[in-house]
């Protein structure tokens, strides 16, 4: 296996880096030691997602010691998917490995991806048997991908991320479409292809802490679910049609009253209860309209996803 940064990798790895600048040179080292084992060559992309730890001087020493590592510096902080891309917009093997930084993902479990592909697989996607972060962010991420789960009609499971071998013509065709919200997780499963699923052990973190809080991932579930489905506008069909219905029978019900029964006095609080609830309701709509709004606003806008900052590699200027 030669170490040459001109030879097409067999596979290559992409790592979005926001803290646990500490685990990169394992990160690095681990993934040597399992394509040594297996005979192949490999690239490491590490993209820096503006992390405030100071991960790209860690970054620029390992692509100045290993022509196996590149080095990407977006120029602001655009998120963990945005970031990504920036990666596998500049891959180059036959397979993708995409793993997380945080050594939580074990490289060791690579081969196993790798030989269940083999068996014919375009994309080989990792369960955890068992999560290993704290309790309230397993909780957390249960409910985010429940919700997101419901709200896309697709199938999301807080035991699959991001970490998984996929072929380079699935990177290829995900690439090759323009959209602001490419979550993951999804457009893998809206791509299609052979899927298949391998479970894998889950370390637990070495270094610092998730980047992930909760108003984070409710932003992000707002995000994907504004980009991926429009269940919520017919949620708001549904619940206004469910309105009316309720309306048109109490009406009903009021007007056969009077005509058995006479007319009776509506009180005032019925009034003012029913103005503050459809209000409510019609602002729920105009928000849930506008938020889409804003979504196809974004999109003809048509700025790029991430930009590119710096890029390191071995041999280059490291300024």
């Amino acid at each position: 296996m030669t170490d040459s940064p001109t030879e097409v990798p067999y596979l290559s790895f992409v790592s979005p880096v926001y803290g646990s600048p500490q685990s990169l040179p394992g990160l690095h080292d681990r993934i040597a030691a399992v394509c040594a084992e297996l005979g192949v060559t490999f690239e490491l992309i590490l993209v820096d997602d503006r992390c405030p730890m100071d991960s790209w001087s860690v970054i620029q020493d390992l692509a100045a010691a290993h022509p196996t590592v590149r080095g990407v510096r977006l120029s602001r902080n655009f998120g963990q998917h945005p970031a990504i891309q920036a990666g596998l917009a500049l891959v180059r093997g036959q397979w993708v490995v995409v793993i997380d930084c945080d050594l939580q993902d074990r490289p060791e479990e690579v081969p196993r991806l790798l030989a269940k592909a083999k068996e014919g697989f375009d994309i080989v996607r990792a369960r955890k048997v068992a999560r290993k972060d704290v309790w309230h962010r397993r909780l957390a991420s249960q409910a985010f991908y429940r919700t997101l789960s419901y709200l896309t009609d697709s199938k999301q499971t807080s035991e699959i991320g991001n970490f998984g071998l996929y072929r380079r013509a699935v990177i290829d065709s995900i690439m090759s479409w323009r959209e602001d919200g490419k979550f993951f997780p999804i457009i893998i499963n809206w791509a299609g292809y052979a899927q298949a699923e391998v479970e894998v052990e889950h370390s637990e973190r070495a270094f610092g802490k998730s980047s992930y809080t909760t108003m984070k991932l409710i932003r992000l579930a707002m995000d994907v679910i504004l980009s991926f489905s429009d269940k919520p506008l017919r949620i708001c069909i549904v619940m206004g049609l469910g309105i009316s219905s309720a309306t048109f029978l109490a009406a009903l019900f009021t007007l056969t009253r009077v005509i058995f029964f006479g007319t009776v006095v509506a009180g005032w609080a019925s009034i003012a209860f029913s103005v503050w609830f459809l209000s409510g309701v019609i602002i729920t709509v105009l928000g849930v309209s506008g938020l889409y709004i804003g979504r196809v606003l974004n999109e003809a806008k048509g700025r790029p996803v991430f930009i590119v900052d710096r890029i390191a590699e071995h041999g280059s200027d490291p300024k």
